[in-house]
């Protein structure tokens, strides 16, 4: 079983917050360079998030 993690107060006010700033920056810079809709950048952000998602096995059915 994971342990819950969570980010100091330091953390969320500081490189937190700096991430999270960077990376609306980045999709707002790429919604005006390619004039792509907001679903396309959710879905962008989604592959990114599965990059990070814990594996599951695949159960067999």
């Amino acid at each position: 079983m994971n342990k819950p993690y969570s980010f100091s107060n330091e953390q969320m006010n500081g490189v937190v917050e700096d991430i999270y700033t960077n990376i609306i920056k980045e999709c707002e810079d790429l919604k005006k360079k390619t004039n792509c809709p907001n679903e396309q950048i959710v879905a962008l952000l989604s592959v990114i998030a599965s990059n990070f998602a814990t594996k599951t096995e695949k159960r067999k059915i």
